[in-house]
């Protein structure tokens, strides 16, 4: 990261991005191009390991690409406004907080993995639980992508805005 005074290191601060950004852009490499799905997602931590959840068809073009390459890269990001540039074009900016990172993806098949993966992805998005059958999960794929080489900065907006 070249902005180190931007970096999140807080385990707390990257949580309030998870929990405040909802969308992941999940990066795939479909042959020999690349190709992102915006996605919901739900997030837990397993120890220090970032797991991210995510939910689609049973098929389709990010099913088939995962099979032939479970190795992705996700951006999330979380807008927090515009800053204001007043007379100077190049003074305006966004301000922000983002995480980026490696993973690679796993297609659930257990019915009890896939539950656990749609409950936590549930509870990210609602901040509600919802009973769930193994004959509901029938019908949607799952997948769970263990996260590495994760990085996390901010930009705030500036006082005076």
């Amino acid at each position: 990261m070249r902005r180190k005074d931007r970096a999140i290191t807080d385990i707390r601060q990257i949580n309030e991005v998870l929990q405040a950004a909802k969308i992941v852009h999940l990066g795939m490499i479909d042959h020999d191009r690349p190709y992102v799905v915006p996605l919901n997602y739900g997030y837990e931590w397993q120890e220090e390991q970032l797991i991210l959840y995510i939910h689609g068809a049973m098929s389709g073009r990010k099913i088939e690409v995962l099979k032939q390459n479970p190795h992705v890269f996700v951006e999330i990001d979380h807008y927090l406004g515009a800053i204001d540039g007043k007379e100077i074009p190049c003074k305006y900016s966004s301000a922000y907080a983002s995480i980026m990172a490696d993973g690679v993806a796993k297609l659930l098949t257990e019915p009890t993995e896939k539950i656990h993966g749609l409950n936590v992805l549930m509870r990210t998005q609602t901040n509600r639980d919802f009973a769930m059958t193994e004959e509901m999960v029938k019908m949607v794929q799952v997948i769970q992508i263990n996260l590495f080489n994760l990085s996390a900065k901010q930009r705030l907006m500036p006082e005076s805005n």
